[in-house]
C-alpha cells in the first residue's frame, strides 16, 4: 500500500468515525433519562455561581471529546457543577480540569495547558477524554441506577473508537464503569480491583484498563495525587496504548 493510499484510508476512517461519534452526540445531549440529574444540571443553570453569573450555561448532557483515532481513552466521573455543566466541554472550566490539561500537556497529549471554554483552543492528540456519567450529580455522586443508566453511551463509545487500546479511569467510579463497559464488550464478566497505577490486561482484541486518582481537588490539595504522579500516569498509558496500537497495526 501507498503512503498515498494509506493517507486517504486513515482519514477515510477518521472521517467515519467521526460521523458515528457525532450521532451518539446527539443522543447524548438530548438525554433526559435520569429525571433528578435532569432537574440539578437545569438547576444549576439557572441559579449560577455568582462569579459566572454572566454565563450561558450549557446544562445539559456533557459530551466527550478528543481524538477519534486515539488509542488510549481517558475517562472522568461526572462534569463538574461549574465546569462542564457550564462550559458544555468535559474537563473544562474546573480545578480538576485544570490539574488534568496541565498534565496532559506535560505528557504530550495536549496542545495546550488551559481548558476554560469550548472555543479555547485544545486540542487533544492520542487521547479521547469522556466521563462514565454525562450530567453533572448532586454532590458528585450519581446513583448506582443513574451509573447502569449511562453506561450504553460508554460502551457504544468503545465499539465506535477504532484504535482504543488503553482506557485509563480517573477514580473508583470511572474505573467501575470502564470495566462494566469492557465486560458488556467480552461477554463476560471481567475482574479487576482499583489500585492507582495498575495495568490489567483481559484477552486479545480487547483494550487494556489502566487506574489513576481522579485530579480532584480533594486527591490534589492533599498531596495523594501530585501532578508528577499525574503525567507519570499518563504517560504509562500513552506509552501503552501507542504500543497495543503498533503491535495490533504490524508496526512494532
Amino acid at each position: 500500500m501507498t503512503d498515498k493510499s494509506s493517507s486517504l484510508e486513515v482519514d477515510n476512517i477518521r472521517q467515519e468515525t467521526t460521523t458515528a461519534l457525532g450521532e451518539l452526540t446527539g443522543e447524548i445531549i438530548t438525554c433526559r433519562n435520569c429525571a433528578r440529574l435532569v432537574e440539578h444540571r437545569e438547576r444549576i443553570g439557572e441559579v449560577k455561581r455568582k462569579s459566572y453569573a454572566d454565563w450561558d450555561y450549557w446544562a445539559k448532557p456533557v459530551p466527550s471529546y478528543g481524538d477519534p483515532l486515539a488509542p488510549l481513552m481517558a475517562l472522568g466521573l461526572a462534569p463538574a457543577a461549574h465546569g462542564g455543566n457550564r462550559t458544555g466541554r468535559v474537563f473544562t472550566g474546573d480545578s480538576s480540569a485544570t490539574f488534568l490539561v496541565k498534565a496532559m500537556h506535560e505528557a504530550g497529549l495536549a496542545n495546550q495547558p488551559l481548558s476554560e471554554h469550548r472555543d479555547d483552543g485544545l486540542q487533544y492528540h492520542g487521547v479521547y477524554v469522556c466521563a462514565a456519567v454525562r450530567c453533572v450529580p448532586p454532590q458528585d455522586r450519581p446513583t448506582p441506577e443513574e451509573q447502569r443508566t449511562c453506561l450504553p453511551y460508554l460502551v457504544r463509545e468503545m465499539q465506535l473508537l477504532p484504535n482504543l487500546r488503553v482506557v485509563l479511569a480517573l477514580g473508583q467510579i470511572a474505573f467501575q464503569a470502564a470495566l462494566r463497559a469492557l465486560t458488556e464488550i467480552a461477554g463476560r464478566r471481567l475482574r479487576a480491583k482499583f489500585g492507582h497505577g495498575e495495568v490489567f490486561r483481559f484477552e486479545p482484541g480487547l483494550p487494556m484498563l489502566a487506574a489513576c486518582y481522579h485530579p480532584s481537588p480533594r486527591n490534589t490539595n492533599t498531596g495523594r495525587l501530585s501532578m508528577e504522579q499525574l503525567v507519570e500516569t499518563l504517560r504509562m498509558a500513552k506509552r501503552l496504548s501507542e504500543e497495543e496500537l503498533a503491535v495490533r497495526t504490524g508496526r512494532a
